[in-house]
Formats: C-alpha cells, sequence, structure tokens
C-alpha cells in the first residue's frame, strides 16, 4: 500500500517514528511535510495535503499528526471524498477503518505515546472496510453532496 503522511512542526517527531514503522511493514510511504520540528508551520495546509493525495488515488490511505490531531483532522475532513477520524488507541483505530471506512487517520504528537500509536496505526491499516456499514457511508456521502449545493 502506499501511505500519504503529513504533520505540522507539533506532529513532526511521531510522523517521523510512524514512518519508520509504516516502511518497515512494506508499505510505501509519501511524505508530505513537514520536514522538521521547526519552524511552526499550519496544520490545515499538511492536512489538506495527504487528504488530497488520498482523494487524487496518489496514496491508498492517510496517516497525519499535529499536536493533539483534532486540527488536522478537521482540515482533511475538508477536501471532499476525506473521511479523517482522530484515533487514540488500537480499537479506535481498526473502528475508524472497519465502521466508519475511514481513509485518513489522524494522531496527536502531544497526547499519543509512540508504541500506542504505532499499534494504532498498524491496526487502522490491517482493517478492512465492512460493507455492513456501507448504508451509513452513503448517508455520510449524502451530507457532503448536499453541502457542495449549497455552496456558492
Amino acid at each position: 500500500m502506499r501511505i500519504a503522511m503529513g504533520s505540522d512542526h507539533a506532529g513532526f517527531e511521531l510522523k517521523m517514528v510512524l514512518r519508520t514503522a509504516i516502511e518497515s511493514w512494506g508499505h510505501e510511504v509519501l511524505d508530505l511535510g513537514t520536514d522538521a520540528p521547526s519552524p511552526s508551520v499550519d496544520y490545515p495546509d499538511f492536512g489538506a495535503a495527504v487528504g488530497r493525495a488520498v482523494v487524487e488515488g496518489r496514496a491508498d490511505l492517510g496517516v497525519a499528526c499535529c499536536g493533539s490531531g483534532i486540527g488536522i483532522a478537521i482540515a482533511a475532513n475538508k477536501v471532499e471524498g476525506v473521511r479523517a477520524a482522530v484515533v487514540h488507541d488500537v480499537t479506535s483505530g481498526h473502528l475508524a477503518r472497519e465502521h466508519n471506512h475511514a481513509n485518513v487517520v489522524c494522531l496527536g504528537g502531544r497526547l499519543t505515546g509512540t508504541s500506542v500509536a504505532v499499534e494504532t496505526v498498524q491496526a487502522f491499516l490491517a482493517a478492512s472496510p465492512e460493507p455492513r456499514h456501507q448504508t451509513r457511508i452513503d448517508k455520510i456521502a449524502a451530507l457532503d453532496a448536499a453541502r457542495a449545493k449549497e455552496q456558492p
């Protein structure tokens, strides 16, 4: 699988740990930045970049990190077709993919320990979307379509 990754300065260290793990599992990583823990950079730029890479087909899934995981998830979710979920543990990582058909997971470098984060991302990547949840995913897509129609 090809995994798009991105982070702001606060998520940089965690992104690098996760990148090493993901590559060790045999996946290819598309690292969209940032490239250092300083200077301070803006998480919306990197959340959107990860989201775009996934929906454009340059990556199969995405992993994004900021201080809490929240801001970068909000930004990623602004890209049409992205279903980004903030995850904190193995269960949320697995369920985000299986039940919610998430295509991007977001983690907080200031909130999630590295070993938990590695296990969480591994669970996300190993999970498959369950077809029994498709009706709910279709309802989310309908909300996106309605919002798109409302925009000028």
